[in-house]
């Protein structure tokens, strides 16, 4: 990598092995002179996009976060409100797994087990961002039974607990045994929960 391109491009390029580094190697395996080296870059040349290790971590996950949003998120938030957005952002989620984004599954899936008993400023990005994450699944949940699209009793809390929860359970045995059958069951479990017809 050519440490003449524009700044921004090359903070892009970085973020980008960064989180295909840390995906295999953990996020506290990610260090300024492992990167530079990965990139053929001087320690110094990296350095001057960040200026330590926590602040690449934190970049990356910030990096990652918004790759997750850009897969998952937006494609839920374009469909029909409700049921329909609970069905797409589960649907989008498998499909984030199936192209491979980075290796390893969801990168912040295992961002959050590796950090979490390990307090500091990156543990708390990746807590802020599962949390705003769970209340987006609350809230389409919320709106489908606002929407009468789920039974009157049905508590948009649990049900968003018990659809990430699917998710995530997806991801680890997707990523062990790189079987698309988890996928496929997956999906109808999501939409035999959901009450819907397969997409």
């Amino acid at each position: 990598m050519s440490e003449a391109w524009p700044r921004e491009r090359t903070r892009d390029a970085i973020l980008r092995a960064a989180a295909e580094m840390a995906a295999t190697d953990g996020l506290d395996g990610l260090s300024l002179g492992h990167l530079a080296a990965a990139l053929g870059m001087t320690k110094g040349g990296l350095a001057a996009h960040f200026g330590s290790k926590q602040e690449l971590q934190l970049a990356t996950v910030a990096e990652a976060a918004r790759v997750f949003d850009e897969e998952v998120v937006r494609p839920a938030l374009a469909a029909p409100a409700g049921l329909g957005q609970l069905a797409a952002v589960c649907e989008a989620f498998f499909t984030h797994l199936e192209r491979h984004t980075v290796p390893g599954g969801c990168f912040l899936a295992s961002a959050a087990l590796e950090m979490a008993s390990r307090p500091g400023p990156v543990r708390d990005q990746i807590a802020a961002f599962q949390a705003r994450f769970g209340e987006q699944l609350r809230g389409f949940a919320a709106t489908a039974l606002a929407r009468r699209e789920l039974p009157p009793g049905e508590d948009p809390g649990r049900l968003a607990f018990e659809l990430n929860g699917i998710m995530l359970a997806t991801d680890t045995n997707f990523v062990l045994h790189h079987d698309p059958a988890v996928l496929d069951l997956a999906r109808q479990i999501v939409h035999q929960r959901l009450g819907v017809g397969q997409p």
